[in-house]
């Protein structure tokens, strides 16, 4: 509908925003950080076809906002961070089947690299998504 066309027309724009939001804590309800994951499953439902170029950036800003939550010392509670994480991970899920398992090859050196586990819980569950 209307949202996918202006998502379309506004992509590189709705891009930077997005980025700009994933890098920022903005405190302990993470309000903004978990609207704008809502914000990016819709963009890359409705921009699926123009999704796989993006990919090494989106993915990035991803794999460093899971490391972020999940390194975080801060006051964020535990069920914040767990939304965070699902969020993150359902993006990841969205772009791998976009970019036709592009997103599983491209996790698995992170994946043999990392030793935290929630992160690696993270992959996991991307990589065993069918």
């Amino acid at each position: 509908g209307r949202l996918g066309i202006l998502i379309v027309r506004h992509l590189r724009r709705l891009e930077r925003v997005i980025l700009g939001y994933l890098e920022v804590c903005d405190g302990p309800e993470e309000e903004a950080r978990l609207g704008i994951l809502e914000t990016l499953q819709c963009t890359i439902e409705h921009a699926w076809p123009r999704m796989p170029c993006r990919l090494p950036v989106l993915l990035k800003a991803l794999l460093k906002m899971i490391w972020d939550v999940h390194t975080d010392q801060g006051s964020t509670p535990e069920t914040v961070k767990a939304a965070l994480l699902q969020g993150a991970t359902e993006c990841l899920i969205l772009l791998d089947r976009c970019s036709e398992g592009q997103v599983k090859v491209l996790l698995e050196g992170v994946y043999s690299s990392c030793e935290e586990n929630r992160v690696r819980e993270c992959i996991r569950k991307v990589q065993e998504n069918t």
